[in-house]
């Protein structure tokens, strides 16, 4: 049933890989607490009903469940599926779990206030297969709710190759220079480790494709931004003082259309409007 859910090597890539503890240290737990940051600006009510469109492990799931909230997870890697089933059990209020994909989504018309697309705009590398997402994310979403896209940005093997020198290695600046021309990514062969095949986007692409679909651009805000370049941010951001000043530079930017790109996630706020299709 996964083979038609997602492409094998993405499933291979997530069996492999942990995204149970990516998010737990380093850049990935940076990268989480920054999310919540984010999404929380859009829980501007009680009760809301959530659907995490490619929730993973239910990590995000969770947390929004123990804020009160009636979250539906969706995944298509049942690995994450069974993880994702194990954390909700452990919670008194607790979360439903979905296999499933974001260009079929099993809910009736206007169901949900806020729909977060957690996965499917960076590995779906067809513009066919994303569209259908974002429309089928649309139907799904009450008149006024929120739909929060986050994508992978065009720039971000990029810059950390010329931060640690990989963008010298022949195979590994190849990759880069699809993902700047096309936007395709697809790993090198002697890069097992990076992510699996994926679509980087362009901030102003993000933006073209919701609109295309005729919802309401809010805003983009950059993940890291400029903070994860400072070359002891792993270091500096544990340290309370200069983390302060990481996240005030992060705050003055986030929202900043050129530096977004320094940015390797950026998140995309969109609305239904009433006289929505």
């Amino acid at each position: 049933m996964n083979k038609q859910l997602i492409s094998k090597t993405i499933e291979t890539f997530y069996n492999q890989a942990s995204e149970e503890t990516r998010l737990e240290s380093g850049m990935g737990l940076f990268e989480f607490e920054r999310n919540k940051l984010l999404i929380e600006a859009y829980l501007t009510a009680p009760n809301l009903q959530i659907v995490d469109v490619g929730g993973g492990t239910g990590k995000y799931a969770e947390w929004l469940s123990k804020k009160g909230h009636k979250v539906h997870l969706i995944e298509p890697v049942e690995k994450h599926v069974h993880l994702a089933n194990q954390r909700s059990k452990r919670l008194k209020n607790k979360f439903k779990v979905h296999l499933g994909e974001s260009r079929s989504l099993h809910f009736p018309d206007d169901f949900a206030d806020l729909i977060i697309l957690h996965g499917p705009l960076y590995h779906l590398q067809r513009n066919e297969d994303r569209a259908l997402s974002i429309i089928e994310a649309k139907r799904v979403l009450k008149n006024s709710g929120i739909i929060l896209g986050f994508a992978i940005n065009y720039t971000a093997s990029t810059v950390v190759g010329l931060l640690n020198g990989l963008i010298h290695k022949k195979s590994f600046f190849e990759m880069c220079k699809s993902e700047l021309t096309t936007g395709l990514h697809n790993p090198p062969d002697d890069f097992p480790w990076l992510l699996a095949e994926a679509y980087y986007h362009k901030p102003d692409q993000l933006k073209s494709e919701f609109e295309n679909q005729g919802l309401a651009y809010l805003k983009t805000y950059a993940v890291e931004g400029m903070a994860w370049l400072d070359k002891d941010f792993f270091v500096n951001i544990q340290n309370v003082k200069k983390r302060k000043t990481l996240i005030a530079l992060l705050k003055i930017t986030e929202n900043d259309s050129y530096i977004l790109p320094f940015s390797p996630h950026m998140m995309i706020a969109v609305k239904k409007e009433t006289h929505g299709k």
